[in-house]
């Protein structure tokens, strides 16, 4: 089966187009386009580049690196960087070793505390493992359901019994308070009735 012929790609023909919508629409891929290439130009070649365009409707259009302004500052300046913008550079390059010193003293003291932390864990571990003790949440890891339930009806006895225990505690300070008021009310009681008469020398 023959195929099909096309015509291709046609070459457009460099003359002013008539039809104004087509312009404007021709106007803005068009400058899309060149926006594009002027970017890969400055970054495959490194260059400072700056483009300028105006609409049908006199509306401006730019691209630049590392800005349009910077550009022509500098064509006008005879190929030389503009004094304003050397400062600029020497400010902010002088403002980001002061913040690089000043992140680099906190990172130095943090860097110590996180080591004071880390000395006083291991220290704690290793009084942990001394005392023959297992760390509760590794602990929890290495159980199956059957065990974590066994697991949570033992701590529930256990809570019932530190519950009842604190209960016997403070009964017995609450008693023992009690005694020590009765005790104090009987000497003041038994020193305000003596058995002894006042008038006893008269008889």
């Amino acid at each position: 089966m023959a195929r099909k012929k096309t015509q291709g790609r046609k070459k457009i023909e460099m003359k002013l187009i008539r039809d104004e919508n087509a312009r404007r629409i021709t106007f803005s891929k068009r400058r899309s386009g060149l926006f594009k290439k002027a970017s890969e130009l400055s970054t495959l070649c490194g260059i400072e580049i700056a483009i300028i365009v105006f609409s049908l409707g006199g509306k401006a259009f730019s691209f630049g690196y590392p800005s349009v302004e910077s550009v022509i500052d500098r064509f006008l300046n005879g190929n030389q960087e503009p004094p304003n913008e050397r400062f600029s550079k020497h400010v902010s390059s002088s403002y980001r070793e002061s913040r690089l010193q000043q992140l680099n003293k906190q990172f130095d003291k943090l860097n110590q505390e996180l080591t004071v932390k880390k000395k006083q864990r291991k220290r704690l571990e290793k009084s942990l493992e001394d005392s023959g003790y297992k760390r509760f949440e590794d602990h929890i890891h290495d159980l199956g359901l059957s065990d974590l339930k066994q697991c949570i009806v033992r701590m529930q006895k256990l809570k019932g019994k530190v519950s009842q225990k604190v209960k016997e505690l403070s009964g017995e300070a609450s008693s023992k308070h009690s005694e020590e008021v009765d005790l104090s009310n009987i000497e003041k009681t038994e020193a305000s009735a003596s058995p002894v008469p006042h008038d006893w020398l008269s008889l």
